[in-house]
């Protein structure tokens, strides 16, 4: 098999699953923290770095949320079957990077890696993210070539793939939809929230021998259950998230 073909094969694979397989990297955080005497050095140099790490993950969020409240439907969607594309985007988001969303998970990835504290940790984390996700661009291009042809060709020569391009900002035909974007980042944000609160429980498990979380984090991981669950009940059981053409 052609290298080129052996990418693309290897690169929808992972599109299928790219919901779950960086799941797997908590196995990694929990070795990781069981190696570690004190995840931070010091409870009080903790408490900095979370709200640093949190800061680089809701970035990431935050670039998701953007680009989520602009595209129209049947594009930049949680599909896991194939790819969909109804339309090349190439405003909003997409006239700065062709691959928003992954540069946002990436981001989230990154925050979450960094939370414990350890260079060469967050090292491997970005050179193993890297790599997933440049197979799966890969094959996501090659799909947009293929339907899109010259549209995509000329998009791609003037976006650059993955680190932002400030300045060739396109406005989007559509105005963004605050709803829109929560109903599509809202069980992203949970997800985070819950990663984050497991590895403050666990890294004050392995250093400390006791299973504790204060109050500020109490409180937080609260507040993201019932934005969670008051959302999900929005977008289940009533029309109010639904917007025409999104």
């Amino acid at each position: 098999m052609a290298l080129k073909e052996e990418f693309r094969k290897s690169g929808e694979w992972l599109f299928r699953w790219r919901s779950y397989l960086p799941l797997l990297l908590i196995a990694l955080f929990l070795l990781t923290l069981a190696s570690l005497r004190h995840p931070y050095g010091s409870p009080s140099a903790g408490s900095g770095w979370e709200k640093f790490c949190l800061a680089v993950s809701f970035l990431g969020l935050g670039i998701r949320f953007f680009t989520g409240g602009y595209v129209p439907e049947g594009t930049s969607g949680r599909n896991t079957k194939g790819q969909v594309a109804q339309v090349l985007n190439t405003t909003g988001a997409y006239s700065l990077v062709r691959h928003p969303l992954y540069l946002g998970n990436f981001l989230i990835w990154l925050g979450i890696s960094l939370f414990l504290g350890v260079w060469w940790f967050s090292l491997i984390i970005i050179l193993i993210l890297w790599l997933y996700y440049e197979r799966i661009m890969f094959a996501e291009e090659e799909f947009l070539q293929e339907k899109f042809g010259a549209a995509f060709t000329e998009w791609a020569e003037q976006t650059p793939a993955f680190i932002p391009k400030f300045g060739h900002w396109v406005k989007p035909a559509l105005p963004f939809s605050f709803k829109t974007a929560i109903r599509k980042e809202y069980s992203g944000f949970f997800a985070m929230m819950v990663v984050f609160t497991l590895l403050k429980i666990a890294g004050e498990f392995f250093s400390r021998g006791r299973l504790e979380l204060d109050l500020q984090w109490t409180i937080s991981f609260g507040g993201s259950v019932i934005i969670y669950l008051g959302v999900r009940y929005l977008k289940k059981r009533t029309t109010w998230l639904q917007v025409a053409g999104r």
